[in-house]
């Protein structure tokens, strides 16, 4: 349904600068939801988070799905609105709406959230 995107090796996989301690905790994915084939309940049983931040590309597709199964196996979930996005404005709104008011997942914006003062 949609051009090969995100394919193993390409410049879109790479882990962002602030994450790269974390790479070798990459789980691939093949479908919408990182849940689907792979085994991140399974880890994230075994680390047993307090919450499980979502953030990435497509809002309304990729985003959405993993919030969706997130919940649907009873993690809370957080979306931070500012590490979220897609090519479609209109279905970027939908989605932070539909993950916050019928899955249940907080989102968070940058005006609500906590700011760090100086001393």
């Amino acid at each position: 349904m949609f051009p090969p995107h995100c394919i193993r090796g390409t410049e879109e996989t790479q882990v962002i600068p602030e994450l790269s301690e974390f790479a070798h905790e990459v789980i691939p994915k093949a479908r919408f939801s990182c849940f689907f084939g792979t085994n991140l309940d399974q880890r994230l049983r075994e680390l047993k988070p307090d919450k499980v931040i979502v953030a990435g590309v497509c809002t309304d597709i990729c985003v959405m799905h993993t919030v969706a199964d997130a919940r649907d196996r009873d993690y809370l979930v957080e979306v931070p609105a500012d590490c979220v996005a897609t090519f479609d404005p209109e279905a970027h709104r939908f989605a932070l709406q539909h993950m916050e008011k019928i899955l249940g997942a907080k989102v968070v914006r940058l005006s609500e959230a906590p700011r760090k003062t100086s001393p």
